[in-house]
């Protein structure tokens, strides 16, 4: 018996691996919940069933499986490829979802909610025994695995996405080395994705899945976000709108200068964590918040990381510190007591909070980033040949194209330049 389900379900065949296939219908059900809220993505999906940009390609996937995935693999499904889906965080796996994804659209899926870190790496093996033409990647871990372990499918690969600061990192410095063997289109990198999905958010799901776990009024409360990148403008905005009092810890002169000028207070970690009660930490590092930190931390001080992978909080340092640890207090909440009787509150185990905690980004956001995902796959689909094995941009028509379905969405109108300022524009013979 499965403790996500009434049943397990691994196929003999190999072609998935999920908790139980008796969640479907209510997967199905979720999955065109999330799809209202996806105009954009439905629009590119009936665009890509009529196109076909991605027939007869095999693409496996290393990503969050929610709903909001499963409208993405729809989409790319109706485009013709052939999809096989790993989860890239075992605690935000929705069984249910990976459910109907397999009974329902036909996809192979290899994820658990909460399956061990052999579990997970098992899944990505597996998922990429579809031997792939293109790779979408959320942290990197897939397109490290197909480098490290799995150099035999290296040549099939014509080209990847990736939709993460923390994964878009990894994949400069393998370009950098020399080592990355195919072109990466870092789809985190879009202007839409940072407003979206960095700003707006990580900005609203982190704070949703801190209060989730801790039912904490954030007002009044000194929160101190570590990073001012486009997620870390967006929680502060949200925690300020909130009634919170916010603290910066940036290594940027030129963000820590921006926060400063937008009026919030800025400090070194090591004076931070002496006033703040709520710590969120959003760098793409590790260990930002360190043993000399929760040293000096109020009793009953907040921790929770919105950065990709749980290495920004040194949990096995505050283990080592912690003389009694009390699991699970509220749902994902663990609290650590130190050795002068302090408290120290960790979310989530140090991952991800708002998938964790809460259910990640609302669908309309998700709407915008696997927009630009999409079109990505059908423009490499038709340009890998011409491009390098290197970190490359979305091209900037489907940025704008993306931005442009979302406002026809939303029945906004915008101006549009006239003969004569096109003219203007384009040309240095008209004087002022």
């Amino acid at each position: 018996m499965s403790a996500q389900g009434s049943y397990d379900t691994c196929d003999s065949d190999g072609s998935h691996d999920i908790a139980d296939a008796g969640l479907a219908g209510a997967g199905v059900r979720r999955i065109e919940w999330a799809d209202r809220s996806m105009p954009v993505l439905r629009q590119i999906r009936a665009r890509f069933a009529e196109d076909r940009p991605l027939d007869g390609l095999k693409i496996a996937a290393c990503m969050h499986v929610t709903t909001e995935t499963a409208n993405l693999i729809r989409t790319l499904q109706a485009g013709g490829a052939r999809v096989s889906l790993a989860a890239s965080n075992p605690l935000s796996t929705q069984d249910d979802t990976a459910a109907a994804l397999v009974e329902e659209y036909g996809a192979s899926v290899f994820a658990r909610a909460g399956t061990d870190r052999a579990g997970y790496y098992r899944h990505i093996h597996q998922a990429l025994e579809i031997e792939p033409d293109l790779v979408l990647d959320d942290g990197c871990d897939l397109v490290n695995t197909l480098h490290t372990e799995r150099t035999d499918l290296l040549g099939s690969v014509k080209g990847g996405c990736e939709e993460t600061t923390s994964g878009v990192i990894r994949l400069h410095q393998m370009a950098r080395e020399g080592v990355l063997r195919f072109p990466m289109v870092a789809v985190n990198d879009t202007y839409t994705n940072h407003m979206f999905d960095n700003r707006y958010g990580t900005g609203q799901s982190t704070l949703d899945g801190i209060i989730r776990a801790t039912n904490t009024l954030l007002s009044g409360k000194t929160i101190v976000v570590a990073g001012f990148g486009h997620c870390g403008k967006g929680l502060a905005e949200r925690a300020r709108g909130m009634g919170a009092r916010v603290v910066v810890t940036e290594i940027d002169p030129v963000k820590a200068l921006d926060a400063t000028l937008q009026g919030y207070r800025v400090l070194p970690m090591d004076e931070a964590a002496r006033h703040g009660e709520v710590f969120i930490t959003v760098t793409g590092n590790r260990e930002v918040i360190r043993p000399e930190h929760f040293a000096v931390m109020k009793d009953g001080a907040i921790l929770a990381n919105s950065g990709h992978f749980d290495v920004e909080i040194d949990v096995r340092g505050l283990t080592d510190l912690a003389v009694e640890v009390h699991h699970g207090i509220r749902p994902h909440t663990d609290e650590y007591v130190l050795a002068d009787g302090r408290r120290l509150v960790l979310l989530a185990e140090g991952r991800l909070v708002n998938l964790a905690a809460a259910e990640g980004h609302p669908a309309a956001v998700m709407d915008m980033s696997f927009a630009d995902q999409a079109l990505a796959c059908g423009w490499l689909a038709r340009s890998h040949q011409d491009l390098g094995p290197t970190v490359h941009r979305v091209p900037a028509e489907i940025d704008t194209e993306v931005a442009r379905l979302k406002l026809d969405s939303m029945d906004i109108a915008i101006d549009v330049l006239s003969a004569a300022q096109e003219e203007y524009l384009s040309s240095w013979r008209s004087g002022s």
